[in-house]
């Protein structure tokens, strides 16, 4: 089969002819219709996470965000069957730990990052494998549009964890989203699904007027004030600061800019992960978070318990990640494309989907 290839740090991916994955007995392999391109990807052909244990070696294949129809099924899976479509979570659970017992996969004891680690490829390739199936596969209604699926993928998925299950966004509140990329773009518009006031702040007048087209209701742009934070305050009654206020793309100035952006008692939901130049480390105010009980939160992925009310928002045109969709490619133009992550003027999210 056909796949894109990790060379190496910073060394272009190579389109190439590898062995199609073996099926594993709990576990399914799926026909690719369509992967999203992630900056997770680009973080990762940058050898950005080792401190996190994330160091992608040679013959790596990556892609986190599919969505594709299942050709091969394992012995002991139940609740799959050769011909579902489905998708998945990128960070796959064992399903017997204390946390996926509970319902929070995410964040299970024995995660298998897809796409990240020799053990589990991706899916820039005509075929992928999902270990554990019973614990991660989501089955999709056959009319889902695989493309839409996986613009979902992880970048939307954690937008929707994180403001729905993480911090606490009622009716009203003002939410600020700090950095207009895909999963920034998600944030705004589950937010504004949410019924909230939200402020999108980025330096792209271009992403400015896509947010504003997902929800929107304020945008802040960086180029053009001194004061970032403040800048967001104005907007909010007597500038008392937002009652949520999210960082989508995690670098330092990002995330101190949401931070100081909140109000008293306002929640900071970290959605972005840092580069290199962080080290994942940022200098953060701890007293002024003190004193005015601010709280940090963190949003991994999303368990596959959770996608059930993101397609019950989608079937009453709540929610569409569709519309954050920015282009569809091919196979052969991924390793163009993670390349250019890193220029940071993609409009929504890029999706391969001819393999």
């Amino acid at each position: 089969m056909r796949a894109a290839v990790f060379q190496g740090v910073e060394e272009p991916l190579e389109v190439e002819e590898v062995d199609e994955p073996d099926c594993p007995e709990h576990g399914v392999v799926v026909e690719t219709e369509a992967c999203g391109i992630c900056r997770s990807d680009w973080h990762a052909w940058r050898g950005d996470w080792d401190w996190i244990g994330v160091v992608p070696t040679p013959g790596l294949i990556f892609g986190h965000e599919p969505c594709g129809r299942v050709v091969e099924v394992g012995d002991q899976v139940q609740t799959v069957s050769e011909g579902d479509l489905v998708t998945n979570p990128f960070n796959l659970g064992c399903g017997r730990c204390h946390h996926c017992r509970s319902g929070r996969s995410n964040v299970c004891e024995r995660s298998v990052p897809m796409g990240f680690i020799p053990i589990q490829k991706g899916a820039f390739a005509e075929y992928y494998s999902v270990r554990e199936a019973d614990q991660n596969v989501v089955v999709l209604p056959d009319d889902a549009d695989p493309t839409a699926v996986a613009g979902l993928g992880c970048r939307f998925a954690t937008a929707f964890h994180g403001l729905v299950h993480r911090v606490d966004v009622t009716a009203g509140d003002w939410v600020a989203v700090h950095g207009c990329g895909g999963v920034g773009l998600s944030a705004v518009h589950v937010a504004d699904a949410l019924g909230a006031n939200v402020i999108a702040v980025d330096l792209d007048e271009t992403k400015l007027d896509r947010a504003l087209d997902l929800g929107a209701d304020r945008t802040v742009d960086v180029t053009a004030v001194e004061d970032v934070p403040q800048a967001v305050k104005k907007h909010t009654e007597n500038s008392r600061g937002v009652d949520v206020s999210v960082d989508a793309l995690g670098i330092a100035d990002t995330v101190q800019n949401s931070v100081n952006s909140l109000g008293k008692t306002g929640q900071h939901l970290q959605i972005g992960m840092t580069t290199s130049e962080e080290g994942g480390e940022v200098s953060l105010p701890v007293d002024t978070m003190v004193t005015d009980e601010r709280e940090f939160y963190g949003s991994y992925g999303c368990p596959q318990v959770e996608y059930d009310e993101i397609f019950r928002m989608m079937d009453t045109g709540k929610l569409d990640p569709g519309r954050i969709v920015g282009e569809t490619v091919s196979l052969d133009d991924v390793p163009g494309v993670i390349e250019n992550l890193g220029d940071y003027d993609t409009v929504g999210i890029p999706v391969c989907t001819e393999f």
